[in-house]
């Protein structure tokens, strides 16, 4: 998986979940500012998990968009 698919993945559900267009996500946009809180980021985890075919256990503190990509491309290979 490509680190544009992860984005994309993650932007179209930031933005079902909150008031934010998919195409305003940028790699260096905070879940605070884009108005994800701690338990809609386990429910974003959650659909990202379905939506990639993949699991997500995260063992840092994820503050970014990008932070979650690289988290997850991490865990790929």
């Amino acid at each position: 998986m490509t680190e544009q698919e992860i984005f994309n993945a993650i932007s179209e559900i930031v933005a079902d979940r909150t008031d934010t267009a998919a195409e305003d996500v940028k790699m260096e946009s905070t879940f605070k500012d884009l108005g994800i809180d701690s338990l809609d980021t386990v429910e974003v985890l959650m659909e990202l998990e379905d939506k990639l075919d993949t699991t997500i256990e995260l063992d840092k503190k994820i503050e970014t968009v990008k932070d979650l990509v690289d988290f997850i491309m991490s865990k790929e290979n």
